[in-house]
């Protein structure tokens, strides 16, 4: 099994990459945000791997982290989606949108991804919602209502204090008790996330 390779990138496309290890060649399929992360052609890189062996022929997928391999590996689990699949659903969001989607089963986000169903969209929320988890451990779901629109604009102010986006919707989400507003979570958020 490969791991991993380290090699010069000879091409590179939105979906696919090229690189020169030690004078062979390999096509690596790739989600766009790997793509994004790549440096210009004739630059080494490393990238994680997966091989997958099929009757039809052997294909490599090539990663730019950890954390998009591992979530890639989760969603070859779900019935109904193989590799290229994983990587066409990995390309239709950032990480950490897709994660918090799924989390959030929210199907109108994920059935917008080219290629995903409904259905299979439904099946995979319910099958990795309780395995994935953006930062840390998911916190609980507030029992107490909460204002969406609060959270969704408290979020954006801490993305933009330079907090990522899984923390920053997490962190807000756990902080929008007994209807706060967005000042009151962006407060607490920040309160918390110094300390």
């Amino acid at each position: 099994m490969i791991s991993f390779l380290v090699g010069v990138i000879e091409e590179k496309n939105e979906d696919s990459v090229v690189l020169d290890v030690n004078g062979v060649g390999y096509e690596l399929a790739i989600s766009k945000n790997t793509f994004l992360t790549l440096p210009a052609q004739g630059e080494t890189i490393k990238l994680l791997t997966f091989m997958s062996v099929r009757e039809d022929g052997v294909s490599l997928y090539g990663f730019s982290g950890k954390e998009e391999k591992d979530l890639f590996l989760k969603l070859t689990t779900v019935s109904g989606i193989g590799p290229k699949m994983a990587m066409s659903v990995l390309s239709g969001l950032t990480l950490s949108d897709l994660i918090i989607a799924i989390i959030k089963e929210d199907l109108r986000t994920l059935s917008s991804i080219k290629g995903l169903g409904k259905k299979t969209a439904e099946r995979m929320c319910l099958e990795l919602k309780d395995k994935l988890s953006p930062v840390g451990e998911i916190p609980n779901e507030p029992s107490f209502n909460y204002d969406e629109e609060a959270v969704s604009l408290a979020t954006e102010t801490l993305i933009s204090l330079g907090i990522n986006k899984n923390e920053a919707y997490l962190l807000a989400k756990s902080n929008a008790g007994n209807g706060a507003s967005a000042e009151e979570i962006i407060s607490k958020s920040l309160r918390g996330y110094r300390s």
